[in-house]
């Protein structure tokens, strides 16, 4: 124990040192980690004022908070005596054998730069990517956030999102309905094309330019069917899809024009016996 004292004793300027070194040491990361959030706030908050893409604004707020709190331990390091160039060329090794392994991970990375540069979606779309259908929440440095319409949150790897086509239902304004309509064989034609037409005008929602489209399109087994192609708003796309589809039915019943189901006949023949 007086060994340990007297050592206590004549190291004490050392000691003293060492403590102080620690104490900065933990304060900068402290600090780095203040500085880091503090940054990414305000460069969300000078993003947001200049109408930058929320997706967009998440994504480098992520990377600039990674990049300063990085910089902030190799700042605490050096402060208790680690050579941090020794440590960089040792964290660039440990890198590359870490990649390696984690290609899957740089993948997700790389493609996120990619959504970030062409933008093939903005948050706040309706999209249909990496077979997941969503409106787009945000874009992370891995994954990309989507919520579906029966409010599940879905982590789609961005990787997963590049290799597959994207369908965005939102980037443009307006949107074609595609409805196809099977009547009975015995139901006139002319007629039946004038109901569809009355339906479509009564409508307000429907855009007069580009111009709706009914036309017989098919002879089917058991139908003769329509095709009804009026133009919306992309907002109004859903509405008026199932609005339509129930006052067609409801026209069609009023001027007695059938709707065909699948149906089969049979046919039964009797062979004569032989005595």
């Amino acid at each position: 124990m007086d060994q340990f004292m007297n050592w206590i004793t004549e190291n004490q300027d050392l000691i003293v040192s060492y403590v102080i070194k620690f104490v900065v040491a933990i304060l900068i990361l402290i600090i780095g980690k203040m500085i880091a959030n503090s940054v990414a706030k305000l460069l969300g908050r000078g993003m947001t004022r200049k109408g930058v893409d929320g997706a967009v604004i998440s994504f480098l707020s992520a990377i600039v908070k990674s990049v300063i709190f990085i910089a902030a331990v190799l700042m605490a390091l050096s402060q208790v005596g680690v050579q941090t160039t020794s440590f960089i060329a040792i964290l660039g090794a440990a890198g590359l054998a870490i990649g390696l392994s984690l290609q899957g991970s740089l993948s997700n990375m790389a493609s996120g730069v990619l959504i970030i540069m062409f933008r093939p979606f903005r948050a706040g779309e309706y999209v249909d990517a990496g077979g997941v259908s969503g409106t787009v929440n945000e874009v992370n440095i891995f994954q990309t956030v989507l919520k579906t319409p029966d409010n599940k949150v879905v982590y789609v790897p961005n990787a997963q999102i590049t290799g597959q086509p994207i369908t965005n239902y939102s980037r443009e304004d307006t949107r074609r309905v595609d409805l196809l309509i099977g009547v009975s064989y015995d139901a006139d034609l002319h007629k039946t094309k004038e109901v569809l037409e009355s339906v479509l005008k009564a409508d307000q929602r429907l855009l007069k330019d580009p111009e709706w489209n009914i036309q017989v399109h098919a002879l089917n087994n058991s139908s003769v069917d329509f095709i009804v192609r009026p133009w919306v708003k992309s907002t109004d796309y859903w509405p008026v899809y199932w609005d339509l589809m129930r006052e067609i039915k409801i026209a069609l019943d009023k001027n007695d024009i059938g709707i065909p189901y699948p149906q089969m006949d049979v046919h039964l023949f009797k062979q004569a016996s032989q005595d």
